[in-house]
């Protein structure tokens, strides 16, 4: 099968950094999948691997957002059966959704929401578990038309996890969406998926929050450059209020600046349950299924942005340099391989 790998560190303006190899097609056994990938996208976690994992001169496949159909499934598999459209995010420990076909636990794959085609459906997965479990396993932010009301600030609005944060904030929760962004571009993108005000967290964040939540905040999404904005997100912060993150801060942040505030600081990493084996690793595929769902009802919108063409290392190059820039807005994603393009 095609599959695009790396097989040493190289900067990604490098034709070596990733290229095209041919490998064997893999077998499902338990509950595994095999799933015929149809597109994918790219997050800064294929970046991270590939600029700290050293394969050793072996073919790594990165890969952690797809779309496809199931033409395979092992022995224990319940939830599926060959034909079936899915979506899923994969696991940090196994081969990547660069390839064309995957093997995926059935627990943390969902349906595809049928009003999507498979790139549209490729750019939500890791994305969208990711804020889901900030927002309603780690923060335990409350859902639905609850008396409870306040304000939820997120660093970093316009990227990934941030467009997706916001639009669950907006439609299933009372809460408001304060997002911050530092361009008109990406100020107008946090507004048209739902955040109640947009406000630049390149000067006193403090004061741009403040003059539109003056009391505060109750819950944080710090999603880029914590470290920078430790001391003014814990200002922000309402007393026993709660602080999540998914970046690795540069320095160490000095956690006694939430005592006196009786702050919790949560950690998410999407990855956890799949890594671990959890109890609770089916919870992902009742989500992305729950997920479609709202999709398919117009509740919920893809982020795909940019599909910069087939599945190759060239147009995965391309995509990793502007991953890489973090000036991107919402999800590049890429669809079939050449061989499908040519039928």
């Amino acid at each position: 099968m095609k599959a695009v790998a790396y097989r040493q560190i190289l900067p990604i303006t490098d034709a070596q950094s990733l290229i095209d190899v041919e490998l064997p097609e893999p077998v499902a056994e338990g509950r595994d999948l095999l799933v015929k990938v149809e597109a994918i996208s790219v997050n800064p976690v294929d970046t991270k691997v590939r600029q700290r994992a050293n394969p050793e001169g072996s073919d790594k496949v990165l890969g952690w957002d797809a779309a496809g159909t199931v033409v395979a499934v092992g022995a224990d598999v319940t939830l599926f059966k060959p034909g079936d459209a899915v979506y899923y995010a994969g696991a940090i420990d196994r081969s990547g959704s660069n390839a064309q076909f995957q093997l995926v636990d059935e627990r943390i794959v969902g349906r595809k929401p049928s009003t999507l085609d498979f790139a549209q459906a490729a750019a939500m997965p890791l994305t969208t578990i990711t804020a889901w479990e900030m927002l309603f396993d780690r923060l335990g932010v409350p859902r639905g038309s609850t008396p409870r009301t306040g304000v939820i600030l997120i660093v970093g609005g316009a990227g990934g996890v941030g467009s997706m944060a916001t639009q669950l904030i907006r439609r299933l929760t009372n809460f408001t969406v304060v997002a911050t962004a530092s361009r008109g571009d990406t100020q107008a993108w946090v507004k048209e998926l739902g955040a109640h005000h947009a406000v630049d967290h390149r000067g006193d964040l403090v004061a741009a929050v403040k003059a539109v939540a003056p009391q505060g905040v109750d819950y944080v999404l710090s999603l880029t450059h914590t470290e920078q904005h430790f001391a003014s997100l814990v200002e922000l912060l309402k007393p026993q209020g709660k602080l999540a993150l998914i970046d690795d801060p540069a320095t160490p942040l000095d956690i006694r600046l939430l005592k006196q505030k009786s702050l919790s600081l949560h950690w998410e990493f999407m990855y956890t349950r799949s890594l671990f084996h959890t109890e609770d690793m089916q919870a992902q595929h009742r989500l992305l299924n729950e997920v479609a769902d709202l999709v398919d009802a117009g509740v919920l919108r893809t982020t795909l942005r940019e599909n910069v063409g087939s599945i190759d290392a060239a147009n995965l190059r391309r995509a990793h340099a502007q991953v890489e820039s973090a000036s991107t807005i919402g999800k590049i994603v890429l669809s079939g391989w050449r061989e499908d393009r040519s039928e």
